[in-house]
């Protein structure tokens, strides 16, 4: 596999004499071991490997690590990054109820610039003139690294390999086999994309392209398939304290834990299987397959005892911001001004979201059966809805909506008088 000569686009980019020490993000996949050794060889340059624990189920990063070090690397970095990712990046996406396109809620979105940020201090620790990611051109995460650490690292140099070389699996696997480089799952394993951390996962590529086509029964390793959940549905209650969930089934539990447990409950039940069909920021249409169990319920708690403390004209002025949060990381801008200005509103709407949120889970379907919060803007005795009396006055009613509806029908008897004279 030779390296194809690229015409240097972005200013960031690295030239082959740029390159002498490289930070590698290194999952200890296919992708990013082939590039472990191919920079070596090609570049002539050392490599230090950073893999960071975002909470992705299953992995062994102790074998991660010996597998980096197996292949030639100076160095590899671990980091536990569970809990700045639960309470930096997370945490403000509860906040602002973030689903981009309806569905996504930004699990991978989310990870990309701690990664990034986490990739620029330990370049700069180790000596490493140059950031290396194994992202392809098709993508969004591209953007969310790229653009973090040119924001971050202006100093540093970026090369991404798999966009240069548009390299396909068959011709990875080939050139592992090799130089006696491990295939992580073996040669036939599904030949899907995969990412994951403890808020999502998702699949993509392969058979999934299909549009016409269901997804097929391997693409699934996180949520149990509805059909096959428990046939006795389970009730689960969230609390929550100015917005930040605190409590499971009246357990307190750190965040992470919580995530954690949400997310088991939620599979075994079917919850957070997401067909989705994206925009991506390149200009693409893809099709991906999310597992969010976590998401499926502590977003949907939320936003449900948001709407039971905020008004009428918060509910409606918010939703249209959590739009706007979610668009802009999705995008990759997370150092961009205006997420901040975002970030400071979904503080001070939060300040009111306390109380406890009870739900039904049953075969993938999530329903909120029970509400409690000392903010609520719900009380029928004191709005006389029993009887009357209290804050709101039947009387009054009459009055309102003549005057509420006066422009609407001044509206409709000017434009019915002007067509009976035409």
């Amino acid at each position: 596999m030779k390296r194809r000569t690229l015409i240097k686009t972005a200013s960031y980019e690295a030239e082959a004499g740029d390159v002498g020490r490289v930070l590698l993000l290194y999952s200890g996949g296919l992708d990013t071991s082939v590039m472990l050794k191919w920079i070596q060889d090609e570049y002539d340059a050392e490599v230090v490997a950073l893999t960071v624990n975002l909470g992705q189920p299953g992995e062994d990063f102790d074998v991660v690590r010996g597998k980096a070090l197996a292949l030639g690397a100076l160095d590899c970095f671990v980091i536990d990054a569970r809990e700045e990712f639960a309470h930096d990046y997370v945490l403000p996406a509860i906040k602002a109820n973030a689903l981009y396109g309806g569905g996504y809620p930004l699990f991978t979105a989310l990870g990309r610039p701690l990664i990034a940020k986490l990739a620029v201090d330990r370049a700069r620790e180790s000596g490493c003139d140059t950031v290396a990611h194994g992202c392809t051109g098709k993508g969004n995460d591209q953007v969310r690294i790229e653009a973090t650490v040119a924001a971050l690292g202006p100093e540093l140099k970026v090369i991404a390999p798999v966009r240069g070389w548009q390299m396909g699996r068959e011709e990875e696997i080939a050139y592992a086999r090799e130089h006696g480089i491990p295939v992580k799952g073996g040669t036939e394993a599904p030949p899907y994309s995969v990412d994951d951390n403890l808020w999502g996962r998702s699949s993509e590529g392969g058979p999934i392209e299909d549009l016409s086509e269901p997804p097929h029964d391997d693409v699934f390793e996180l949520v149990t398939p509805p059909e096959e959940a428990p046939d006795e549905p389970e009730t689960v209650e969230i609390e929550f304290e100015r917005g930040v969930p605190v409590a499971l089934n009246r357990e307190r539990l750190g965040l992470v834990d919580l995530l954690e447990r949400a997310g088991e409950v939620g599979a075994r039940h079917g919850l957070g299987i997401v067909d989705h069909i994206e925009d991506r920021i390149v200009g693409l249409k893809v099709r991906d397959l999310y597992e969010v169990p976590a998401a499926a319920i502590v977003l949907t708690a939320h936003k449900e005892l948001e709407k039971l403390v905020c008004t009428l004209q918060q509910n409606r002025f918010k939703g249209h911001l959590d739009d706007q949060w979610a668009f802009l990381v999705y995008s990759g801008l997370w150092y961009e001004p205006l997420l901040g200005d975002l970030n400071a509103y979904m503080e001070r709407v939060n300040e009111q979201v306390s109380g406890t949120i009870r739900m039904k889970l049953y075969k993938g379907n999530a329903s909120v059966v029970g509400r409690y919060s000392p903010a609520a803007l719900y009380d029928p005795d004191l709005a006389g809805f029993g009887e009357s009396g209290g804050l709101f006055s039947q009387q009054a009613s009459p009055g309102f909506i003549e005057l509420w509806s006066l422009q609407s029908r001044m509206a409709h008897a000017i434009r019915t008088r002007t067509e009976e004279r035409s």
